[in-house]
């Protein structure tokens, strides 16, 4: 078995690294490497969407939940696919037509604020970081259950190829490794579903009744089967993905709003495609592999129902689409966090974002090391929670309310990630913050929300100037607000 895992994981490592340098242009310029010189074509772009969506979470974690926790974890990927349609709805094309590279790019620019821009800046570092140290954490998983190999080379083998395909082209790079992955983890994970649901000897596997795992509700909330903890894992999925900086990034890649609407669409037809992986792995998991943890039960179920050569081939090819699952999202979460920090540093370009990608990788290589494994799902829903609570209200109001000031959206950034992480300290020592649910979005972000419009109201001397042009930008179709290009720099004098 030792062999087959260690061949899938070369493979996929050493493909995505060749496929992310194989660029038809080198990519120089700032809108090369931070969004694709805006030319991806829109099923294109939506099968790197879909794929850097379908992360550990996706196709370790959740499965893993519905096989302990039983039928109210099918919840969760109906949440990360309704989290597609309220970006579809509110933000996608009006945030493309804003003509900003990223987050913190849209926030200075809506607010004229250089400080609100390094504030926003921060929370997309703290959402990455928990993105990238969740996807660190299920390498390592895979490579100490496999192979008995120590878990820091999983970490490694990821963040060594993620590195390199960031350096080769920025989000170019990332999106040709992104699409062709998407297929890899969508033909494995369903090929080898079906294998072992074949080999289960019935068919279909009857949906198992009772039995399951008793336990509490881990960190953000993760594993909750009570209603009110189902509705607040939904809530933080369908607002939260709205603000994540490796997904948002694709909007900006698209040619115009049009093609950002178009690359959505098909992130959510193939969404719904890889949805059936889930539940299919969960079910079996429940009969097989019931006695594993969360993160384990996908990568066991092989060589349990199907024994020998076939069972060992099974799992390496598990662990192949698994790795691709890693090298997807961590890819693009380098490129969106490295080019919104990297936007920050005085004149901005290929050098900044080369110096900012090795650093992110670096912070969250520490987090890895110095917190515990097994909670890829939890910090994944952890960073869905805080996006949920700071970036989603400041999209949302910021493209549909015109009195939206910087000092409300640094008070509903105070608030909602405060209540975030009072919800997660509160966990942390044993005392539940919340009423009904351990999940901070429910009470995080309508707080926000009434943050950022009561403080927005009480500071209507502090509304930018031109705020009408700028929603009119945004707003309008690009042939009738056809605006001058952003300056992408936190040194703008205009945002003092």
């Amino acid at each position: 078995m030792t062999v087959a895992v260690l061949t899938g994981i070369a493979f996929v490592s050493v493909l995505g690294v060749m496929a992310g340098a194989a660029r038809p242009r080198r990519s120089v310029g700032v809108a090369d490497f931070h969004v694709a010189a805006r030319t991806v074509p829109p099923w294109w772009n939506g099968a790197a969407i879909t794929s850097e969506s379908t992360s550990a979470a996706a196709c370790l974690g959740t499965a893993g939940l519905i096989a302990i926790h039983g039928s109210p974890m099918l919840w969760y990927p109906a949440g990360a696919a309704a989290g597609f349609v309220v970006v579809l709805a509110l933000v996608v094309a009006p945030l493309r037509r804003s003509g900003t590279y990223t987050l913190p790019d849209f926030a200075g620019w809506r607010l004229r604020s250089a400080r609100l821009r390094r504030f926003t800046t921060a929370f997309v570092l703290l959402v990455g970081l928990a993105f990238l140290v969740a996807q660190f954490h299920a390498a390592g998983v895979v490579v100490r259950l496999l192979t008995g190999l120590p878990p820091w080379l999983g970490w490694a083998a990821v963040a060594g190829a993620a590195l390199a395909v960031a350096y080769g082209g920025g989000a170019g790079s990332v999106t040709s490794v992104q699409a062709w992955q998407f297929w890899l983890k969508l033909v494995v994970f369903l090929g080898v579903g079906l294998v072992c649901w074949w080999a289960a000897g019935s068919w279909p596997v009857p949906w198992p009744e009772g039995a399951y795992r008793a336990g509490g509700a881990g960190l953000a909330g993760t594993g909750d089967p009570s209603l009110p903890g189902v509705l607040a894992v939904l809530l933080a999925c369908a607002l939260g993905t709205m603000g994540l900086p490796h997904v948002i990034v694709r909007v900006y890649t698209s040619k115009d709003g049009t093609g950002a609407r178009r690359s959505i669409v098909a992130a959510q037809a193939m969404l719904a495609a890889f949805c059936v992986v889930p539940p299919l792995y969960g079910v079996l998991g429940h009969v097989h592999a019931r006695d594993a943890a969360a993160d384990e039960i996908v990568l066991l179920l092989p060589a349990r129902m199907v024994p020998g050569a076939a069972g060992e081939l099974l799992t390496g090819l598990l662990a192949t689409g698994a790795f691709a699952a890693f090298l997807a999202t961590a890819g693009g979460v380098l490129v969106a966090v490295g080019g919104a920090v990297a936007a920050c540093v005085p004149g901005a370009g290929a050098r900044a974002f080369r110096t900012a990608v090795p650093a992110v990788l670096a912070a969250a290589l520490v987090l890895t090391a110095v917190s515990m494994p097994g909670v890829s799902v939890a910090l994944v829903l952890l960073g869905l929670s805080l996006s949920a609570a700071t970036l989603c209200p400041m999209l949302v109001l910021g493209i549909w309310w015109r009195r939206l000031t910087d000092a409300g959206v640094a008070a509903g950034f105070v608030l909602g990630g405060g209540v975030t992480g009072a919800f997660v300290l509160g966990e942390q020592v044993g005392v539940n913050p919340g009423a009904l649910t351990s999940c901070p979005a429910p009470v995080a972000v309508p707080a926000a929300f009434a943050a950022m419009v009561v403080i927005s109201l009480v500071t209507p001397g502090r509304l930018p100037q031109g705020v009408g042009f700028m929603m009119a930008r945004m707003h309008l179709p690009e042939r009738l607000a056809r605006p001058p290009a952003y300056r992408s720099s936190c040194q703008d004098d205009r945002w003092s």
